[in-house]
């Protein structure tokens, strides 16, 4: 799947087989976790679901890893790894049994709006709406913790862009007081979603 950080773009979740009421399953949430508005990091944030909380389980994206959810009152999209669902009577994490699970699959589509700013589609009024640009804009004060606290710099082959996804063997520091993490890669530093390891914002 293509990463879209286009403007002026809204998010259309278009489901296979009978609808939401029908097709979903549940869940249970296996840490404190950013539910976003799209199956992305960059997209914004709805809220937190606490670790433990019931969730329905709406689908996965097919070769993806993030699945639609309702969870808390707030509907949007979260990381598989990241839900359990209960599999011949123990949890079993989504992303690592999926295929046994019969998990639902869904399509997210991208539609472009003329004029006006981008909106959840018709049915999705508990999603939070995309911004106009569909990325972060970190205050100051993270800069100046990250300029603060310096971190050895990584060395990365791979693509340092919005959205791409770090390994697993990549250290993150938290930034007190910020839902995101920073690293520093081939000496850029940049902030990445702890929960799906994708970078948000790529500092100059």
């Amino acid at each position: 799947m293509r990463w879209i950080s286009k403007p002026l773009l809204a998010g259309a979740m278009l489901l296979t087989g009978t609808g939401f009421a029908s097709a979903s399953m549940m869940a249970t949430t296996a840490t404190d976790l950013t539910v976003y508005s799209g199956p992305g990091a960059d997209y914004p944030s709805v809220g937190i679901a606490t670790r433990g909380s019931a969730a329905a389980l709406d689908g996965c994206l097919e070769g993806e890893s993030w699945c639609r959810i309702d969870v808390n009152g707030m509907r949007g999209w979260v990381y598989a790894k990241e839900l359990t669902v209960d599999y011949d009577g123990a949890p079993v994490i989504v992303q690592e049994r999926r295929a046994d699970l019969g998990i639902p699959v869904v399509s997210y589509e991208q539609a472009t709006v003329v004029n006006g700013p981008a909106s959840p589609a018709p049915g999705d009024e508990l999603i939070g709406k995309v911004d106009s640009t569909g990325a972060i804009v970190p205050p100051p004060e993270v800069r100046t913790y990250i300029d603060g606290a310096p971190v050895d710099a990584v060395t990365y082959d791979g693509d340092i862009v919005v959205g791409a996804t770090l390994p697993g063997d990549v250290v993150m520091t938290q930034v007190p007081n910020y839902q995101y993490s920073y690293v520093r890669i081939n000496d850029r530093p940049m902030l990445v979603d702890p929960q799906s390891r994708r970078i948000v914002y790529v500092y100059e």
